[in-house]
C-alpha cells in the first residue's frame, strides 16, 4: 500500500490542477492568457534555479543558456514533425503528443548540457562558478548565432502555437512539486548541508560535488522545459530570447523571493511578471521603475520576501510541521 500512497500523493497536485487549468483557459481572454503564460514560464525558471542558488548555495547566472538548449531542441522536433499525424489519433491530439515528446527531449538535452557544464565547474565555489555559467550562456548564444542548422541570428521562425495555459500550468506544478519533494528528501538535506557549510558537509562524508552536479542537472532540465514552452508561445526561437539579461532576470526573482524558498520564487516571479506587464505603457521608464523597486526591496528586506521560509511555515497551513528550508539539519 505504501507505493500506492506515494504515487497518489505525487499525482494529486496534477489531478487537482488539470481541471482548474482547463476551466481557466476556457474563460480567460487571449491577452491575459499570454500574460499568465509568461508568468508561469518565469515561475518554472525561478523555482528551478532556486534548486542551485537557494538549496545548494551555489551561484549560477547562466540559466538562460540551458533554456536555450531545451528551446532549440523542442523547436527542431516540432518543426520537423509538424503536420505528422500519429496513426489512430486525430491531428490535434497528434500535435499535442509531438509537443510533449519535444518538451521531454528538450529537458534531456538541457540536462546533458548541465552535466557537461556541472562536472568540471561545480568543483569551483563562489564567484568562479558564476563566471563559468556566465561563460556557458555566452558560448551557447555565439554557437547558435553561427550555426546555419539553428537559423543563426535570425533563429527558427514559424513554430506552431502549442503553448497554452494548461501546458504552462502543468509545467509549473511539476517544477514546484519537484522542488518541494527534493528539499524534503535525503538528497535535499544534503544540499542544505552543503549550503550551510560545504567543508563541514564534506567532512561528514557528503559527496558535495556529486550532489551539486545532480542539483545542477535537475535545474537545467526544467530550464529546458521553460525554454521549449517559451518559443512555442512566441512562435520564434531566437538567441535574443536567451541572453545574459534573461539569466539576470531569473536570478533577481530568486533573490527577491528568498534564497531557498519555493514559495518566494513563485511569488516573486508572478509579482515581477505582472508588474513589468503593467509598466508596458510607460516603456521608456519601465526598467527604471523596475530597478527602483528592486533597490527599495533589497534595502528594506535583504533576505527576500520569504527568506528561507515557505508559506506553510508562516500561516500554519497543513504540512506546516515541515521545517523551514533554512532550519533543515545536515544528514
Amino acid at each position: 500500500m505504501r507505493p500506492v500512497r506515494i504515487v497518489l500523493r505525487s499525482a494529486l497536485p496534477f489531478l487537482v490542477a488539470l481541471p482548474l487549468l482547463f476551466a481557466l483557459q476556457g474563460v480567460i481572454s487571449p491577452g491575459w492568457a499570454i500574460v499568465l503564460i509568461s508568468a508561469g514560464i518565469n515561475v518554472i525558471l525561478a523555482v528551478s534555479l532556486n534548486v542551485v542558488n537557494g538549496f545548494t548555495g551555489q551561484f549560477s547566472i547562466g540559466h538562460a543558456g540551458f533554456a536555450a538548449v531545451g528551446a532549440y531542441t523542442a523547436a527542431k522536433i516540432t518543426t520537423a514533425m509538424h503536420g505528422l499525424q500519429i496513426v489512430g489519433l486525430s491531428a490535434g491530439v497528434s500535435d499535442q503528443v509531438v509537443f510533449l515528446l519535444a518538451l521531454l527531449a528538450g529537458m534531456v538535452t538541457a540536462a546533458l548540457a548541465g552535466v557537461l557544464v556541472g562536472m568540471p565547474s561545480l568543483r569551483l565555489r563562489g564567484d568562479y562558478l558564476a563566471i563559468v555559467t556566465l561563460g556557458f550562456n555566452e558560448i551557447i548564444r555565439v554557437i547558435i548565432e553561427n550555426t546555419p542548422f539553428l537559423g543563426q541570428a535570425t533563429g527558427i521562425s514559424g513554430l506552431p502555437r502549442l503553448t497554452t495555459v494548461v501546458w504552462v500550468g502543468m509545467g509549473a506544478v511539476a517544477t514546484i512539486s519537484m522542488a518541494r519533494r527534493l528539499v524534503g528528501s535525503t538528497h535535499g538535506r544534503a544540499l542544505l548541508a552543503i549550503r550551510e557549510d560545504e567543508v563541514a558537509a564534506e567532512a561528514m562524508g557528503v559527496d558535495t560535488t556529486g550532489y551539486k552536479v545532480r542539483a545542477f542537472v535537475i535545474a537545467s532540465a526544467f530550464a529546458g522545459l521553460a525554454g521549449g514552452l517559451l518559443v512555442h508561445l512566441i512562435q520564434l526561437c531566437t538567441p535574443r530570447s536567451f541572453t545574459f539579461v534573461k539569466s539576470i532576470e531569473v536570478v533577481v526573482m530568486v533573490v527577491l523571493g528568498g534564497m531557498g524558498s519555493v514559495t518566494g520564487s513563485v511569488v516573486a516571479a508572478l509579482v515581477l511578471s505582472f508588474a513589468l506587464e503593467g509598466l508596458r505603457e510607460v516603456q521608456q521608464y519601465r526598467m527604471v521603475v523596475y530597478s527602483l523597486l528592486l533597490i527599495v526591496l533589497m534595502l528594506t528586506r535583504p533576505s527576500g520576501i520569504f527568506g528561507t521560509r515557505e508559506i506553510w511555515d508562516i500561516v500554519k497551513l497543513p504540512g506546516g510541521r515541515r521545517k523551514a528550508a533554512g532550519a533543515e539539519t545536515s544528514p
